[in-house]
């Protein structure tokens, strides 16, 4: 209000027009000038450049469960911008290898990690979120606008209406309302604070009677932010310091919308929530500082890491596992390096470099060796190659016993191969089993079919050895070349199972056994029967050749040992002395001799039996 309209309203409202006035001024000034407010909440900057992805992920979560989007963006494209590095530098060391490896670069395609996909997904949700939280905020401004235009007409109409004892009331309510609407566009802000003010100037003005419960309003008002003072004292004892900060910025914003205090009571009850304010953003303080010494041990603590990490950078293996063991032992340095936490802004980037630059070269060495073994592996591949053609070249084959001992040397040889190329391991490896289960097959269902003829001999081998038993049972018409036509025959029959050759060779064996014995052939001759009759036995056994072989270097071993021992014996003699107990010596040795002769000749015989088979 003008200095006239004071002056010409005397002793009556003076005081009370423009303390209103001042106070309604002062409430505008605190909502829409922050700046006065020197204790208002600010973001601690964090400093992402020596941040790892997995840190930047895990930032970028909070941001998010925090839901102050907007606020946020600044600090989110920082993060985006750190992350992207790592991304472009991982892109391109994948492209490198790719080239180093014959890869077309036109062919090179980038497969996000786990990790990229995890922070595309939270960047990508933040900025839908952020959009729509835009998009609320805009819609909620033009609805506070609409409110607080109608709050305007309202109050015109109290102020040009009748006055009432029930206005004071209706302007308090109004003052509840408007301090309770949210903000308004930019745009129409001043305006409409403008049109508030001045027609709260008016309706005070016109309401100088009401002066003394003015001054009543006043006094709740201190009563009011009293209360706030004290409700921000006791803050300061609170240990959670985060959650006092975030209503001590409530208690600031509720302070500022109370409305005017006595004149002489103002700035006395803003020292005193000052004060309080104060103490808590003191506490703030030192923690920043005490966060920079955690951030000099957690220097302390990294330089301690990237020094065990030196050991592994001329790291050298032969084999595989002992790369995949020292690859266990960097993941873990990592994930140590990872759970240290931030350190000084101004030593970050070093650190980063020279931790990261060992981890590198070490995987570096690694993909050298893989490299190396590649081409093991490419070599390996032929020889593979080759194993599948030759076992390929038996599949058609019916020589059973030969081919089958081809193809299990060539499955001993797969095993000696070493590792081939991962992506045709499984390939190679079917069509080699393929080529080897193709023969085997075919041999199991020839020998199904050969069991059937087997087991067909086999009852054929029953049946003589029963009729050459009963033959013997009758004693009549015995003869040799009888007995020799039924070894004959039973050597014509062919082969049985294998499971049962021992038993039918017994029953046969019991069968010819009976019939010599009723042949009644003369002892001097019956050895030599015996013998012909094992030679021919011996002729139906699957291995009779190598018997008889193994029967023929006996009887010369027998013959060789007999006719060195008649030597030696005849060289004793001429050593004896003419004595009766040397004659009795040569007598004994004399006898010796020619027992030995005799079964050189015997022997001989079995000898010229066993050429004629």
């Amino acid at each position: 209000m003008d200095n006239d309209k004071e002056m010409s309203k005397q002793d009556q409202v003076t005081p009370e027009v423009n303390e209103t006035q001042e106070g309604i001024q002062a409430a505008q000034n605190q909502e829409h000038d922050s700046d006065e407010n020197p204790h208002e909440e600010e973001d601690h900057h964090v400093d992402y450049s020596n941040h790892s992805k997995k840190e930047l992920i895990s930032a970028l979560k909070e941001i998010l469960a925090a839901d102050q989007l907007i606020k946020k963006d600044g600090e989110v494209h920082e993060i985006k911008a750190h992350f992207d590095e790592f991304y472009q530098l991982e892109k391109k060391e994948a492209a490198a290898k790719f080239e180093q490896e014959g890869g077309n670069p036109d062919d090179f395609q980038y497969r996000n990690t786990n990790e990229d996909k995890d922070f595309f997904k939270y960047y990508n949700e933040f900025r839908e979120r952020k959009a729509n939280q835009i998009k609320e905020l805009e819609k909620n401004k033009e609805k506070n606008l609409h409110a607080k235009n109608e709050i305007l007409q309202k109050l015109r109409e109290l102020v040009d209406g009748e006055e009432t004892t029930h206005s004071i009331s209706t302007i308090k309510e109004i003052q509840e309302e408007w301090k309770k609407i949210g903000p308004v566009p930019a745009s129409q802000n001043k305006n409409l604070w403008a049109s508030y003010n001045a027609l709260m100037d008016r309706f005070y003005d016109n309401r100088s009677i009401y002066f003394e419960l003015k001054e009543l309003d006043r006094k709740k008002n201190l009563e009011h932010k009293l209360e706030i003072c004290q409700r921000a004292e006791h803050l300061g004892q609170s240990e959670d310091l985060k959650e006092a900060i975030k209503v001590l910025n409530d208690l600031h914003d509720e302070f500022k919308h109370v409305g005017p205090v006595p004149r002489e009571e103002q700035e006395q009850v803003w020292q005193r929530f000052k004060s309080a304010s104060d103490a808590i953003y003191a506490r703030r303080k030192n923690y920043y500082e005490d966060q920079v010494e955690v951030f000099k041990a957690n220097q302390v603590k990294k330089e301690a890491l990237i020094e065990k990490l030196d050991q592994y950078k001329d790291f050298k293996a032969d084999r595989i596992k002992d790369w995949n063991n020292k690859t266990k032992e960097i993941l873990d340095i990592q994930k140590q390096w990872e759970a240290v936490g931030p350190v000084p802004r101004e030593s970050g980037k070093e650190i980063n470099k020279k931790f990261w630059g060992l981890f590198k070269q070490f995987f570096h060495n690694k993909n050298l060796f893989f490299k190396e073994l590649d081409e093991i592996r490419l070599q390996n591949k032929a020889k593979a190659e080759e194993l599948i053609a030759k076992a390929t070249s038996f599949s058609d084959s019916t020589d059973w016993q030969a081919a089958g001992k081809e193809l299990i040397q060539l499955q001993q040889d797969w095993k000696k191969i070493g590792p081939t190329p991962e992506k045709v391991r499984d390939d190679l490896y079917k069509r080699f089993k393929k080529a080897c289960d193709t023969f085997f097959d075919k041999r199991r269902q020839a020998n199904k079919e050969l069991n059937k003829e087997f087991d067909q001999n086999l009852n054929e081998k029953e049946q003589l050895c029963e009729k050459i038993k009963s033959t013997a049972s009758t004693g009549e018409n015995l003869s040799q070349e009888e007995l020799e036509g039924f070894i004959a025959e039973y050597n014509s029959i062919g082969f049985v199972p294998r499971k049962n050759i021992k038993d039918i060779a017994a029953k046969f064996n019991e069968a010819v056994d009976q019939y010599v014995n009723k042949l009644g052939v003369e002892s001097g001759d019956k050895e030599e029967f015996l013998f012909r009759l094992n030679l021919t036995k011996l002729q139906a056994d699957p291995h009779g050749n190598r018997e008889l072989n193994k029967k023929e270097h006996g009887i010369r071993k027998q013959i060789a040992d007999l006719e060195n021992n008649i030597t030696l014996w005849k060289n004793n003699l001429e050593f004896f002395a003419a004595s009766r107990t040397a004659d009795k010596l040569k007598d004994q040795f004399d006898e010796k001799i020619v027992k030995a002769e005799k079964e050189i000749d015997r022997l001989k015989k079995k000898l010229s039996i066993l050429r004629e088979f």
